[in-house]
């Protein structure tokens, strides 16, 4: 409870927190009355949360809404608690910390990285006061967000991509798995995780292939496949071994040992759509890749670069 008393030439108001006395002295007995009161209240609203249980929290009732999204957040969060300690209080991270552990993190990934992870962050912090009350405000309320990556341009040659593949020809194993699934991404432009699950889903007769929901599709989805995607498709072993998380592992990896710098997986993704933008009209692609924004297909997806539309046309 606070007490607020005569002192000196003002009012002196005092308050316990955290079992030490606090005070301050004001002219006016109104202001030592107004700040005591809102000491009280910010006493009151804490209950002492730390981050990590923050983070716990919103994994369990949050981030499991979202499919396959769960990994992604639990490697974030992981990430987050070791920087600032699990067991910090959720008060005692401030906008000013915030900006040095953005600082931090732009010294070893891209701005998009980055800005993916403070989405994440500031939404859990956004529940934690709407709903939880465990704190007053976001810290993350003034932090400047780092700028996005322009639109990656790069697509897959086939003299890389053969090289890709004669390399999983020869490892065979999980490497095979990998480098098959990326085959497939380039003849279907499907994700890595729609890929893996392709030869499952695929359904020769009616050359489709249905992928189940995940975090970008919220129902299972039917792709119709190219001739070149059948093909194939009819080839691959009836169902992969290997995990998401694992096989992007091992793609990178398998880039690095063929010297192949400057493309990653999801660049699959590009090249397929661009090769087939110029056989099909814009609907039919969208339709393939699933994008409800066709502007987003164009301006991300398709990479098609003026020299090689000159020679062309």
């Amino acid at each position: 409870m606070a007490y607020i008393g005569k002192f000196r030439d003002g009012w002196r108001a005092q308050i316990q927190r955290d079992g030490v006395r606090v005070s301050k002295t004001f002219a006016l007995k109104k202001d030592a009355q107004t700040w005591a009161n809102e000491q009280e209240s910010k006493k009151t609203l804490r209950k002492d949360h730390t981050l990590g249980q923050a983070c716990k929290k919103y994994l369990e009732s949050v981030s499991i809404e979202k499919r396959g999204a769960v990994d992604w957040e639990r490697r974030r969060f992981e990430a987050f608690c070791q920087h600032f300690d699990e067991t910090i209080d959720l008060h005692e991270i401030t906008s000013e910390k915030l900006g040095e552990w953005r600082d931090k993190r732009l010294k070893t990934v891209s701005g998009s990285t980055v800005l993916r992870e403070v989405n994440l962050f500031r939404n859990m912090f956004k529940i934690a006061v709407s709903e939880w009350k465990w704190i007053p405000a976001s810290p993350f309320d003034g932090v400047r967000l780092p700028k996005e990556n322009p639109p990656r341009r790069e697509i897959w040659r086939w003299q890389e991509v053969r090289r890709v593949l004669r390399a999983g020809q020869r490892s065979g194993g999980k490497i095979l798995e990998v480098t098959q699934a990326f085959h497939i991404a380039l003849r279907t432009a499907m994700r890595l995780q729609e890929a893996l699950a392709a030869p499952v889903g695929f359904n020769e007769a009616r050359k489709t292939v249905t992928i189940p929901s995940s975090k970008t599709n919220a129902a299972p989805d039917t792709i119709p496949l190219t001739r070149q995607g059948h093909r194939v498709l009819r080839k691959m072993p009836s169902r992969f071994e290997v995990e998401p998380n694992e096989a992007s592992t091992l793609f990178s990896k398998l880039c690095k040992q063929q010297l192949i710098k400057g493309l990653e997986f999801r660049d699959s993704r590009a090249t397929a759509l661009t090769l087939m933008s110029r056989k099909m009209d814009i609907l039919t692609l969208a339709r393939i890749s699933r994008h409800k924004n066709l502007d987003l297909l164009r301006s991300t997806y398709y990479r098609e670069t003026a020299e090689d539309i000159a020679a062309r046309i």
